[in-house]
Formats: structure tokens, sequence, C-alpha cells
């Protein structure tokens, strides 16, 4: 077992995987508008916190968090790990006082940005490599501690004048890396890889503690890399029919294992506190981290350039990551903001049998094409509900279900609508298209095919339907 450096075989492979591990790293970071005083920047840190143990005690946050996954390693190979996590530093704004001394403030006023108070995030790693024929039994235990800091930047002005400084403070924080293997019985050379990450910081949650005391002394984001240099993972999403057994009988808690790095490759796994696919990837056309994976690109490079200058100097002197975002979005080309409108990634022809033209094989029209089913017509198919045939003119009465719908939906609870078309989608699905009777606004409804649908249960045939 050691903590030194990864081969360069190894690092080649996880530079590959942490191109999405950053996305999780940094995943709600700093939203925009990306100022601190945005509501929604107030209550930070949600994706695998790592409480110290005081804190989880006294609240449903939780100190650990554990994975297990399938893999077939071969005789002699060894495993890489790799936790990575964010530290909060809380950074303070000082002001140079007239008698020589620093004091607190709530912000201080530069002429391109306006420094406040904010819990910065200082990347972390654990790293580990071990013989898997070491992991079998008890396995390995990685204790790991980060010590407290404090580090001074004076901030000048345009003179060179000294008008303040940031004060940033890291609190101590420690956690346990525990790693095993376990062999599974049957033809498959298989093993349960398990790996617990838990953090064990001594810090108390003293009376009149909250979440904003315990974050510095928190892993946030928390995930662990992992790499075979000699083997592979199986899929936990979709696994081998015979491994599908195993796979469930996995418990993986407050994070999820996949898949990572180019689909052709089984060697790398990212156990991330967000659910991912297998083998997932970052848009090429991304023109950098913009910390909301909620939002598109396009939206938040439009939004943010659209910001007035003043909340520019705001989310300047908010983080230096915020202040990235929007030199990015200042400074975006045009052909870079063009590729973020919409990308094909590959168009395929889903037909039945081909026809015959010369010596050519042409399709049939494509199945995304309103004409591509001759099978079926909106306007004239019907559906059986309580034995009578729903179909396009009918009337029928509005019954939604709880258990897929939504407040709007259940105010049209008994009303009467007017059916307009029988849709059946790809994965045979039947949905029915109405327009509320009463509704003054049905006939642009119809005219612009905005209808509401329901499913043959949610609706009732009228006895003058």
């Amino acid at each position: 077992m050691t903590t030194a450096a990864f081969t360069a075989d190894t690092e080649a492979r996880f530079a590959v995987a942490r191109h999405v591990a950053d996305a999780v790293l940094f995943e709600g970071y700093v939203l925009y508008p990306y100022r601190a005083s945005a509501a929604k920047n107030r209550l930070r840190w949600q994706f695998g916190v790592l409480v110290p143990p005081s804190w989880s005690a006294a609240t449903e946050e939780h100190d650990f968090q554990l994975t297990e996954c399938l893999m077939e390693p071969r005789t002699g190979a060894e495993l890489a790990v790799e936790l990575r996590f964010l530290r909060a530093q809380r950074r303070t704004v000082e002001e140079l006082s007239p008698d020589g001394t620093f004091t607190p403030t709530g912000e201080l006023h530069l002429a391109d940005r306006v420094l406040v108070d904010w819990d910065e995030g200082v990347e972390e790693r654990v790293t580990l490599a071990v013989a898997v024929g070491d992991l079998r039994g008890d396995g390995t235990v990685l204790p790991f501690a980060r010590p407290a800091a404090e580090e001074v930047e004076e901030v000048t002005g345009p003179d060179g004048r000294v008008l303040g400084r940031l004060v940033r403070r890291r609190e101590h924080v420690s956690g346990t890396l525990r790693i095993s293997a376990a062999e599974l019985d049957g033809p498959y050379r298989v093993e349960r890889l398990s790996v617990t990450v838990e953090n064990t910081s001594t810090w108390t949650a003293g009376q009149g503690a909250d979440r904003h005391a315990a974050l510095p002394h928190s892993l946030v984001a928390t995930h662990v890399l992992l790499r075979l240099d000699a083997g592979s993972f199986l899929s936990m999403t979709d696994p081998p029919e015979w491994a599908g057994g195993a796979v469930a009988a996995c418990r993986n808690l407050r994070t999820w294992p996949v898949l990572a790095g180019e689909p052709d490759h089984d060697d790398l796994m990212l156990s991330s506190p967000i659910i991912l696919e297998d083998h997932p990837a970052i848009a090429p056309e991304s023109p950098g981290a913009l910390y909301d994976a909620t939002e598109i690109d396009e939206i938040l490079a439009l939004r943010t350039a659209a910001l007035t200058d003043e909340e520019k100097r705001e989310a300047r002197g908010t983080d230096a990551r915020a202040a990235a975002v929007i030199e990015l979005a200042d400074t975006m080309p045009p052909e870079v903001l063009e590729r973020l409108h919409g990308a094909v990634r590959s168009l395929r022809t889903v037909t039945g049998p081909p026809k015959p033209a010369g010596n050519v094989l042409e399709p049939e029209t494509p199945w995304w094409d309103p004409g591509g089913d001759t099978g079926v017509d909106p306007g004239s198919d019907h559906v059986l509900v309580d034995g009578r045939a729903v179909r396009a003119g009918s009337r029928v009465l509005l019954r939604p279900r709880l258990r897929r719908t939504d407040a709007q939906d259940l105010f049209l609870d008994g009303r009467s609508a007017l059916v307009e078309a029988v849709l059946h989608d790809v994965d045979g699905g039947i949905h029915i298209a109405v327009t509320v009777e009463d509704d003054p606004g049905a006939d642009v409804r119809r005219e612009q095919g905005r209808f509401l649908y329901f499913q043959p249960d949610e609706v009732e045939a009228r006895e003058d339907a």
C-alpha cells in the first residue's frame, strides 16, 4: 500500500475521468447570478457533504458514504483510489482603519469588484494504490487529516496603497478511507469491492451551533475515482445477466458508482453523490465551468453577459471562479456562442424493411416523421374506456390520478372535455388529447395543437358522447 504518486499510466487514465469528476466536485459551487447576495448562494454545499460525527448525531446529515461495486481483477492487479473533496475555506474581508489596524467590514469596494465575506472551496485529494490481493479479508484502512491554517492577502488600490485584507481560515478535518474486497461464489471470477469514506473530525457541535458552523469541518462534494491496472469493473446500471443478483446485493449509501472514461473502456469507476449514467461526458461545446448543471450553457452565458456592470463587480468580488465565469461570458466569441445553440451527435434511421430502388436499398420514412407509421391515425384511432370507444369528437369527464398529476390537473377533476385525438407513443403508451369544453381559449389551443393530455384510466366516457 502506498500514498505516493500514481504511475504515469494511472495518472493519464484518472485525468480522463476528472473531466466529469470536476463537474461533480464543483456542482452548485456558485450559482447564477454568481453573487454572494443572491438567495440561492446563501445556502450552499448540497451534494456529497460528510459532516463531523457530532453534527451527524444531532441532525439528519451523515458522516460517511459507502460504495460497493463489482470488479473482475486479473492476477496481480493493483487498485488505484483517488478520494476527492472540498474544504470550506472561510474568507472574511477586513478594512484598513486610519489608526493602522484592520477591522472586519461587510464589503470592500474596489474599482473592478466588490469584495465580500464568502466561503471558498479548496480541493483536497487522498490517494492510495494497493494490490487487490491485499484487500481481501479485513482490507486496508487509510486515516488522513488536513491541519488548520490561516492565510492573509493584502488588498491594494490602483496606486498600490493598502486598502484592506482578506483573511482565509481553514479548520482541521480528518477522515478515514476503508477499502476491502470479497470474492463471490460462482463460476465467474468476480469480487465485490467496498469503499467507505468517513469524516472523523473531532469538532464538537456546541449549544446554538448550526450547519454554517459545521461546514468548515466537513468533507464537501465527496467522491471517489477507482482504477484497475489489470481487469475491469462491471456496470452497476446495466450489468450482464449473470451478475444481476450480485449487483442487487451491493449497498451504496449516499453515492452511486458508474463506469467512467471512454465508452470502450471499463477500467475506471466514478462513485458520485450525484447519480450519473455510465461513461458520462462533458459536452464538447461547453465553453467552461458554469457551476450549474441544471441549466443550459447557452442560457447561462447569455444571462451572465446581460448582468449590469454593478452586478458583475459584485460577482467578480464574490469568488475567483465566479470572476472567471464573468470573464468567459464577456469575451466569448460569437462562433463559440453559436455552438451552444444545439448539436446533433448522430443520425440514424429507425425503420421497417427497406425497399429496393435499382441496386440501392433506400429506407422507408424514418420513425420520427408523423407519416412514418401508417398503422396509426390520431384523428380516427380509438381507445376503449369502460367498454366504450373513445375517439376524436367524443366527450369525456376528466378524472386525473394523484400518482401522476400536478395541481393544475387536479383543478380539472370532473370537468367535461372534448377529445381531439388519440395518440400512441413509441413505447406503446396511449394518450388522449383533449380541450376543456368551457375553456374560452379552446379554439386557439385547437389551432395551435396545444392540448391537455390524459391517459385512458384518467377519463370517463360520457353517456352523451
